[in-house]
């Protein structure tokens, strides 16, 4: 292990920024499986419900990209993907 105070502290910035990450980047994971889980059985989940849970997706996809933990094209990517499969059910 090295000895040195300024790699000693970049290790611990690394290991709190990582459970940071690691915190938004399950909370967006998540939420979009329980958007396409709702889509997919749109019978049993009213289409307003369904755009609720879509526009927070969006909401946590972009504070994701705000503090960095996203790219802000993997963040669009998603968003996409979710206006996508919300087209199929209209």
């Amino acid at each position: 292990m090295t000895q040195k105070k300024s790699i000693i502290k970049r290790i611990k910035v690394g290991k709190r920024n990582n459970a940071r990450n690691k915190v938004y980047k399950t909370r967006v994971k998540n939420i979009i499986k329980q958007c396409l889980i709702s889509i997919q059985n749109n019978e049993s989940v009213s289409l307003e419900e369904i755009n609720v849970q879509v526009s927070l997706a969006y909401s946590k996809i972009d504070k994701a990209v705000q503090k960095g933990v996203f790219h802000i094209n993997n963040g669009a990517r998603k968003k996409a993907r979710l206006a996508k499969a919300l087209k199929t059910i209209n």
